[in-house]
């Protein structure tokens, strides 16, 4: 089931929640909505769900061809997972499993018999077959929100939506959860739109990812299009941990007085003087624990920090520690013109930088 919303604007009184956007899913692909507080993400599921509508005269919805716009969230066939689970405390697992079929008109209710065997199928796809009998009050976080899984599938969900899935529960779990629904996902086929602010669980989840900002779409992309290629500052200083600073354009041919964006993975040190494109900085601080080192060094020219990450075996190498006197140079940077939403590849060495705009050699 493709969805397909176009121009749609939302306004709460003076505040604009979404401002003309549109955008495409394609059939069966998990698709997040990727942004900070208030860019506009949970108000555009909740329009595709049918629980709000855009202003008047503004956009359209379409499911597959269909144009649901004026459909209410009941006639659209979603199913609508919420942070805090909203499940039933007085029923049961099963029971919560199987409302919606049990709500449902009496010429489309199916048989107790069929309902309660297709309860039993959904505890094992989301591996509880165990746990029809119990409370809410009786599970995990992680186990509660499998069944708010469960109760939105039960009645065959054309699309399923997901506001912040994982919000509620602490970060071990989450990490299960994510790739229980990864795989979840892929074995029931059902096109997915999950909103989130954590990028590691866009990048990891999502076929395509939709990050929002200011209530408009910034890019849509797969993880390794938005994460490789930013299409502005905001993407790549959302999208995980960058360096960012100016006045590299002595030292860089072609940068001008272009804003750089260095990821810390890109940053390499030196412990002696290595070619005109290498900083000289001072080390201000070395965190070794976990998978790789991070460094916090300071440019002696400027004062501007740097951070640095490098591979443990690497880190072992150059046995840094605070106040030593290192130089970086810079693997791969991007260039975004100051006040500019167009960006540029800069990949480098310590010697020779080849510097790209829009896919040419300059």
């Amino acid at each position: 089931m493709s969805i397909i919303a176009r121009n749609i604007t939302k306004t709460f009184g003076a505040y604009t929640a979404l401002n003309d956007v549109s955008l495409d899913v394609p059939a069966g692909k998990l698709v997040a909505l990727l942004g900070p507080s208030g860019s506009g993400k949970t108000t555009l599921l909740r329009i595709i769900a049918g629980l709000e509508f855009a202003d008047a005269q503004s956009g359209r919805i379409d499911f597959h061809g269909t144009d649901v716009t004026d459909f209410p969230a009941g006639k659209r066939g979603v199913g609508f997972v919420f942070q805090h689970y909203a499940l039933f405390r007085h029923m049961t697992v099963a029971q919560n499993i199987a409302f919606g079929l049990t709500v449902q008109p009496r010429r489309l209710r199916q048989t107790k018999e069929a309902i309660a065997a297709r309860v039993q199928e959904l505890l094992k796809l989301i591996q509880l077959p165990e746990l029809g009998n119990r409370y809410p009050s009786q599970l995990s976080g992680g186990q509660r929100q499998r069944v708010a899984l469960a109760r939105a599938l039960a009645v065959q969900p054309k699309v399923l939506l997901l506001d912040e899935p994982f919000g509620a529960l602490d970060a071990q779990v989450r990490k299960d959860l994510r790739r229980w629904l990864r795989h979840f996902q892929r074995e029931i086929g059902v096109t997915t739109i999950f909103v989130t602010h954590d990028q590691e669980e866009a990048l990891e989840l999502a076929d395509e990812v939709v990050v929002m900002n200011n209530a408009k779409i910034e890019q849509v992309g797969t993880p390794q299009e938005v994460y490789d290629r930013p299409a502005s500052p905001f993407v790549i200083e959302f999208l995980g941990n960058v360096n960012r600073f100016a006045g590299l354009g002595h030292r860089l041919p072609g940068a001008g007085q272009d804003v750089l964006y260095v990821r810390p993975h890109d940053v390499d040190i030196l412990r002696e003087y290595h070619g005109k494109h290498a900083i000289r900085v001072q080390v201000q601080h070395v965190f070794s624990a976990g998978n790789y080192g991070r460094i916090a060094l300071v440019r002696a020219d400027t004062g501007d920090t740097i951070d640095a990450e490098l591979s443990r075996v690497r880190l072992a190498e150059l046995n840094l520690v605070a106040g030593d006197e290192a130089f970086v140079v810079f693997r791969h940077i991007r260039l975004f013109p100051a006040g500019a939403f167009s960006e540029r590849d800069v990949a480098t060495d310590d010697t020779s930088p080849a510097v790209v705009d829009a896919g040419r050699d300059i």
